[in-house]
Formats: structure tokens, sequence, C-alpha cells
């Protein structure tokens, strides 16, 4: 990797990308997927499978993801494994060329498939030297570029890189979340046959709150005996109230939680002082956290991948989980009435918590993405017998 005041170091011959760090580190590689140029937040994910997944998670909105598993694009790309239609990363950085597919599940391309996505790739990067520079010194704005012809103006990308604010006080729950309600009709994918649709017996009635949900939360949900309806972001208590739900579900989302919490904290303190029960994920879990008086903070790099190991506090019980976050809620001054029940074994932080007194929880990591693979769906099932 350049470095970082090598801004004017010489193009390599052949490089059709380039991702330009406010810090005025110069990475050239060859550029695939969408032309143009993006500004977002530079990351590492570390899973090995997932990358379509991954790149359409609506919690990586102003994001550029750096895939530490080298060989990305391999299986290619499908529609089955989109995760939303809404904006998620604007581009990923990846170590190898990306080959042609060879899955018995591909309809088509990586590469083509991240430029109808309108997503900017490059290839051919040291990403171990990049994720090192992560984990050392933040993750950094940066802006990625791809253009066909190797011509860039690198000092207009550093000044955009260096101009954009960051994630830190950005709301970006109500860009993502979708502008009306839906009743989920969706169930859990099979082989061979795809997504099936719910059962139309009567179930106890959930209302999640989309502040940038992936779909296979609402799967989850439908699995584990509950009937769905979906609400934006900005849904006021009274709405929620009118569905008559037994209970109310958090979904994850991106941006600063102490920005969303804005609108999102005064509809679930409302929820909590009705003991209506209460489920969060992700930004989901920050929110309920702030509203029972927690703080959120921003993490030097976050947490981003299928194998970060949590202890279960209840029990000692580890669980292998899935995670995409760069912020936690804050477990060195925890109010009194809420309880840790799950913490990192990487670095000690919060990833779960509990309100006393009410029936109300909430985990960092995500359940739905089948870690372990089956270590956490034990939280969907919780949820759903609370309500019966």
């Amino acid at each position: 990797m350049a470095d970082p005041a090598s801004s004017s170091a010489p193009q390599p011959k052949g490089a059709t990308g380039v991702i330009v760090l406010a810090d005025g580190t110069v990475v050239w590689g060859k550029g695939f997927g969408a032309t143009g140029s993006a500004v977002g937040e530079v990351c590492f994910n570390t899973a090995m499978t997932g990358y379509q997944e991954s790149l359409t998670d609506p919690s990586y909105a102003g994001q550029i993801i750096a895939f530490t598993f080298p060989h990305i694009g391999n299986v290619g790309a499908n529609d089955e494994d989109i995760e939303s239609r809404v904006e998620g990363a604007v581009g990923c950085v990846v170590r190898e060329d990306v080959t042609d597919p060879s899955n018995f599940r591909s309809a088509g391309t990586f590469g083509e498939w991240l430029a109808a996505a309108g997503k900017i790739g490059l290839a051919g990067v040291d990403t171990r030297a990049l994720t090192r520079r992560i984990r050392l010194q933040g993750a950094p704005n940066a802006v990625i570029a791809h253009e066909p012809s190797g011509k860039f103006d690198i000092p207009a990308l550093l000044e955009r890189a260096r101009s954009w604010p960051g994630l830190e006080g950005m709301d970006l729950a109500k860009i993502v979340s979708r502008a009306h309600e839906q009743d989920w009709e969706g169930n859990v994918w099979k082989l061979g046959s795809g997504y099936g649709r719910s059962p139309y017996e009567e179930r106890p009635h959930v209302v999640a709150v989309d502040y940038g949900a992936k779909d296979n939360i609402f799967r989850n949900l439908v699995k584990a005996g509950a009937k769905v309806t979906v609400v934006p972001a900005e849904t006021p208590l009274e709405a929620i109230l009118a569905l008559n739900p037994k209970g109310v579900f958090l979904s994850n989302g991106p941006g600063d939680p102490a920005a969303t919490g804005a609108y999102a904290v005064p509809v679930i303190q409302g929820l909590l002082e009705r003991d209506v029960p209460v489920f969060g994920i992700c930004l989901g879990h920050q929110m309920l956290g702030l509203a029972a008086g927690a703080k959120t903070v921003k993490m030097h790099q976050g947490h981003r991948g299928a194998n970060h190991p949590v202890k279960r506090l209840s029990d000692g019980v580890v669980e292998i989980t899935s995670m995409n976050h760069g912020f936690a809620v804050d477990n060195s001054a925890l109010p009194d009435a809420v309880e840790e029940t799950h913490v990192s074994l990487f670095d000690g932080s919060n990833c779960g918590i509990a309100i006393k007194g009410k029936q109300a929880f909430g985990v960092q990591y995500h359940p739905e993405a089948s870690p372990g693979p089956q270590d956490s769906f034990y939280l969907f099932e919780k949820f759903v017998g609370m309500l019966q």
C-alpha cells in the first residue's frame, strides 16, 4: 500500500481504479463494476462467504468494504442473495481479480451484478495492509473510483474524501428505510424452491420497525412463528400501537445511533412504558439501550464478519456470531435499568442487553445471518415465545 504522503506517486500501468484515503494514501488497482466515484468510510469484513449479502445490507450504507478473504466473486451473483433493494455499501476492495463464476446458483458474474447495482469494485489491492492500517489507525474516510481510461484527478478525489463529514452524527436510517407499511409475506429459503410464502394461520403479530433491515430478519421471525408487519423508521408510537402488535421488533441499520435516536428513542420509551415486548438487533439494540438511558460510542475499527465469538453471561455459552457495526452500547457506565447479557470475546464490548422489569432485550450481532450456523436462532424463538 502506498505511503500516506505518496498521493503524487506514479500510477501503475493498467490501473483503472483507485481508492484515495483522507490522509493522502493512494491505493491503485483494477476497477470493476460501476464506473465513476463514491465517498464513504472504509471498513473491513472478515467473512469468507456472503459478499453479495454484505454489499446489499443497508447497515453498510455510506461505507466501502475491504474483504479480507482474497477470493471474492468466485461464485457469481444471483437475485436470491440480495438482502435489500435499498442503498447498501457504495463499493468494495478485493485482493484477487474476480474470476468467472463457478456455482450452480450463479445467474451472472459478480462484476456485472456490481455494475447493475451501481457499486464500484477495486481489485488487486493488498487488503492485508489496508486492514492493518484500519486496525491501527481507525476506519478512514475515502473515495473509491473506477475509470476504464485510467484517467483520475487525484487532488479532487482527495479533497472530496477530506470534506466528507463521516458517519459520526449522521442519521442514515430514514434514508434506507422503506417508505410505506408492508405486510411481510416471505418465508425462509429452501434449496430448489427459493423463498416460500408466510403461513396464513393465526400467529402472534409483530410490528418490525425498519431502520435499514435485512430481509432475512423478517423471514426468521416468520420461521419462529410470528406474523410480521414492517413499518418505516419514523413511524409514530400511535401508528404502531394502532396495529395492535403483540410485540415490536427493532431492526438493524446504518449511521450514528445517537442521531437516529432523536426520533426513535421516544417511540421505544413509549412501548416500554406500556410493557410491549421489544427485541432489537444491531442498530435496534442500540436504540433500545438509548431508550433505557444507556449511551453509545463510535468504535475504533468496528466489528464486521461472520466469526465473532460472543459470551452469553447467563451460562457462559459462547456463540459464533455475524456482526456489522461501527458503534456500540457503552458498557462502562450502564444505567441500573440495563442488564448486560452478552459481551464480545474479542474486545469485551457490549453485545447484548435486557431491560430489567420489562420483556425487552437486544443483541449487537445478527442472528438472522445464520452464524455458527444456528447458534443464535434461539433469540427469535425467545422473542416470539414471549408473545404466545
